[in-house]
């Protein structure tokens, strides 16, 4: 295989065990360069477990994680870490620092100077649609959720890394909120060009955003798809998330929450 044509991200027969308990069972997967791929399940389906093998949180009981095709066990945690941008549901920023100190964490790590990382901070910032000079002395307590998650999302991406892990990261906010950040990330991803493992339970937002769809159940990787060959697909578990996201949807005849029933004539 060629370096061209080598996955980011490259599972091989991976399981994982704790306490002689199977979570996930001889996963194959790979991750291409550019592409958004959606882990999909319910709780506790093995998802997360799987995203925090790609940064050696954990290491695979058997089998193999290439990341960039070379195996997580071989790199060094740190130097792994650092070149993979992390988002979480409730963002991981240090209440301590200010929103330019936390995105400018890494950058300072690897011994940016000081200018250098001023201007990245308010490149990443405007990028995220947060005005720097109004946000970058605050502290997160004085945000919202959403503009917090803008400032992870922001955080993650300070050193330009390649890759992009996100574990819910949408899952704490507002419908309203969530449906904007998740627009935004789709914006993001097509301008940046970079490669998302995301984590979700959440059908509907896999729908939109993955360009493949990888949908667990107990700890197996059941099926790997498009979206479009998601919503076709035979398999029960997928066909259980559709459904579910179809009885989400107000019907014609029922009118959504909080809004009032249309009387005849009107």
């Amino acid at each position: 295989m060629s370096a061209a044509a080598r996955p980011i991200v490259l599972f091989e027969t991976v399981s994982f065990a704790v306490g002689g308990r199977r979570i996930l069972h001889e996963i194959e997967l790979d991750v291409r360069e550019g592409e958004t791929v959606v882990l999909l399940g319910r709780s506790g389906s093995g998802k997360t477990t799987t995203l925090r093998l790609v940064n050696r949180l954990l290491d695979p009981t058997s089998g193999t994680v290439l990341v960039e095709g070379r195996s997580t066990r071989d790199w060094d945690p740190i130097r792994l870490r650092r070149g993979i941008g992390y988002v979480i549901q409730e963002t991981g920023l240090f209440p301590h620092f200010t929103v330019a100190e936390n995105v400018a964490l890494v950058p300072r790590l690897e011994g940016w100077t000081e200018a250098r990382q001023k201007a990245r901070v308010r490149e990443l910032l405007e990028l995220v649609n947060l005005d720097p000079e109004e946000h970058a002395s605050r502290l997160p307590e004085d945000l919202s959720g959403g503009q917090r998650q803008r400032v992870g999302i922001a955080r993650a991406l300070a050193a330009d890394p390649r890759l992009l892990l996100m574990d819910e990261p949408f899952g704490a906010l507002d419908p309203l909120t969530r449906s904007e950040l998740q627009r935004e990330l789709k914006s993001l991803a097509r301008r940046l060009g970079k490669t998302i493992l995301l984590v979700t339970h959440d059908v509907r937002e896999a729908l939109l955003l993955a360009t493949r769809i990888a949908l667990f159940r107990e700890g197996r990787l059941v099926v790997l798809a498009t979206p479009a060959e998601i919503r076709s697909a035979s398999d029960p578990e997928a066909r259980a998330f559709l459904a579910s996201q179809s009885a989400e949807e107000p019907s014609a005849e029922e009118p959504a929450a909080g809004q009032p029933a249309t009387q005849e004539g009107e």
